[in-house]
């Protein structure tokens, strides 16, 4: 199997993105490449994540944005893309090359842990993860990994505000269907703390609604929060 890329697009995540890092060393002791790309951050992000990743780059603020210049700069022939605040299971190396090998699967996804003090989480997490197997459809929380030539067929991420990751996964299910490891990655519940998680789940279900039914994803990441900061 080819060499492991995994790209962690990054905005503003000084405070937790050498955790990150440290905790991908073991698999970047047996071969595989990190890479940090920046989308603008106004605190100490890139300083912090050039001591403990191969390449730290740059990009346009957006996870698609920043996601595609990730994987134009890997070396590896396969990618695995992960947000600064999900962490891996020790051996997601080897889970990937197993499920890659496998006769279909061009792509794939872990199910998910929410960590965080609701009661709740727990039950969100079997959810999202019961209808990613049900649906085909993976969420950027999810860990998703994909062959190069898979990503290449899709033309990459769309370069839209928000639910780039499930306008990945339908591109890819037009290849193939996912490889969806029972393996957990670790998720941070940050948002559902903050917000609480009937709200969130609310404003979830809300904004993927309105975007089936053709919202414009900008006004939708506005709504969640990823509003255009102030110059």
């Amino acid at each position: 199997m080819s060499r492991l890329s995994i790209i962690i697009p990054a905005l503003d995540e000084a405070a937790g993105i050498a955790e990150a890092l440290a905790a991908l060393a073991p698999l970047r002791g047996r071969g595989a490449e990190v890479i940090v790309v920046d989308g603008g951050s106004r605190d100490e992000t890139v300083e912090a994540a050039r001591p403990r990743a191969d390449v730290v780059i740059t990009a346009p603020r957006g996870r698609g944005s920043q996601m595609n210049a990730g994987a134009a700069a890997a070396h590896g022939g396969v990618l695995l893309f992960l947000h600064a605040d999900t962490r891996l299971p020790p051996n997601a190396d080897r889970l990937i090359v197993d499920a890659l090998g496998r006769s279909r699967p061009a792509w794939g996804r872990f199910d998910v842990t929410i960590s965080g003090r609701s009661p709740l989480l727990p039950i969100v997490a079997a959810m999202m993860n019961w209808r990613s197997r049900r649906t085909g459809i993976a969420t950027g929380d999810q860990a998703m990994f994909m062959t190069r030539a898979a990503f290449a067929q899709t033309g990459g991420f769309p370069d839209i505000a928000l639910m780039e990751d499930i306008v990945m996964s339908r591109r890819l299910k037009a290849i193939a269907p996912p490889a969806c490891l029972g393996a957990r990655v670790t998720t941070s519940g940050r948002r559902w703390d903050h917000d609480g998680v009937l709200r969130t789940i609310f404003m979830m279900w809300r904004l993927r609604l309105a975007f089936f039914l053709g919202a414009e994803p900008a006004r939708l990441a506005r709504q969640y929060g990823y509003g255009v900061r102030d110059a």
